[in-house]
């Protein structure tokens, strides 16, 4: 066996309203597909984190074609873990030279996706059944909205409670009323049971942090997620976490074996949230979450992109078992809607039993949104 074909595919969505969080805005949806094609003709599909900076989409892409292309077709296996390490071993020294190794690895989880879609396909499986190592997996996957406000909080999660979303997190990281604000508003259209989460995107330092963090805590917070920088000390995570009245949340922002054990070994974060295409891909996310629920904490897929990696984000839930939550973007974004459509059922999303990641993304229809990138 092995990889005959591999393809990469840029798209940009308009948006009305940028979306917006402590550390910028994303004035466009942008996505990038990856399809790998096996020598027998199965293929499967993969997506690259590449919501921020704008311009990355087209950059990482000119990196696939380039680097990784010639290294992967004519590969003679199409196994994830034998490609994810010969791909790691190879684009290594290059990662380092250029200072890149978070685009590298980015790219390396989405071939990794790809491939585990690729597997379950050619198998006649769903991802979420293929991937079951202990009989624990289910099709239904607990969800909730996210990246909610600062704009129109209250009017967003009204309307995605009557979608069928029973929780919501919402942007925090901004003047300290506004925050306030917005998280009252929220809370005012939500039934009292209503999981509410806070994301902060590493907008506080480690002094400023524990106030503000009591300043919401008021509002019964499930967890806050990333108050202060992913590269703070183990130190002074495990200080924040002592004087925390709400559980932590990290990792979409954590890459690597070592970086993800050392966080576990600190014993500071209740919810981790490896993202399978900014680091992993499905295989590094799944052993990652099972160190994560040997530890006692809960493993929460972070994604907020295109439809291709929510699906292998819930297909690598659901394989885990029920626990913990999925993350689904609240705000609009056609390269999501147009590729997998996830509708709620009080709070729970049913997966299909269809091979693989269950999406395959019509070109055709997306071609309005394509971006060439030569």
């Amino acid at each position: 066996m092995s990889i005959a074909k591999v393809e990469a595919w840029v798209y940009r969505a308009p948006v009305a309203e940028p979306v917006t969080n402590a550390f910028g805005a994303m004035s466009n949806r942008p996505a990038l597909f990856v399809r790998v094609s096996a020598g027998d003709g199965a293929w499967g599909w993969g997506e690259v984190f590449c919501n921020f900076p704008q311009v990355g989409a087209e950059h990482r892409a000119r990196l696939i074609s380039s680097l990784f292309v010639p290294l992967l077709e004519g590969f003679a296996s199409a196994e994830p873990a034998a490609v994810r390490s010969m791909l790691e071993a190879r684009t290594r020294r290059m990662a380092i030279q250029c200072g890149e190794p978070g685009p590298f690895a980015q790219i390396i989880g989405a071939v990794d996706q790809a491939l585990w879609d690729l597997a379950a396909r050619r198998a006649g499986q769903p991802l979420w059944k293929f991937l079951d190592q202990d009989g624990r997996s289910s099709p239904r996957v607990r969800v909730y909205a996210s990246g909610i406000g600062p704009a129109g909080t209250a009017d967003i999660a009204a309307a995605k409670r009557r979608e069928g979303y029973r929780a919501f997190k919402l942007k925090v990281g901004f003047d300290e009323r506004q925050d306030l604000e917005c998280l009252a508003a929220m809370r005012a259209v939500l039934m009292p049971d209503d999981v509410v989460m806070v994301d902060a995107n590493q907008a506080w330092t480690p002094a400023e942090a524990p106030a503000r963090i009591e300043a919401l805590a008021a509002h019964r917070l499930h967890w806050i997620e990333e108050p202060i920088a992913a590269d703070e000390s183990i130190d002074t995570w495990r200080a924040l976490a002592a004087q925390s009245a709400v559980p932590l949340a990290a990792g979409e922002n954590l890459r690597g074996d070592a970086a993800f054990d050392a966080a576990l070994a600190g014993g500071y974060l209740r919810y981790v949230q490896p993202d399978v295409g900014k680091w992993g891909g499905i295989s590094g996310c799944r052993a990652v979450a099972r160190r994560v629920a040997a530890r006692g904490a809960t493993a929460c897929p972070h994604w907020l992109a295109g439809g291709v990696g929510l699906a292998a984000s819930m297909h690598l839930r659901a394989a885990l078992g029920p626990e913990g939550f999925c993350e689904v973007d609240a705000n609009p974004n056609p390269l999501r809607e147009e590729v997998f459509v996830c509708t709620p059922e009080d709070g729970w999303i049913t997966l299909s039993n269809a091979p693989g990641i269950g999406v395959e993304p019509d070109l055709k229809r997306l071609a309005r949104f394509a971006v060439k990138t030569v």
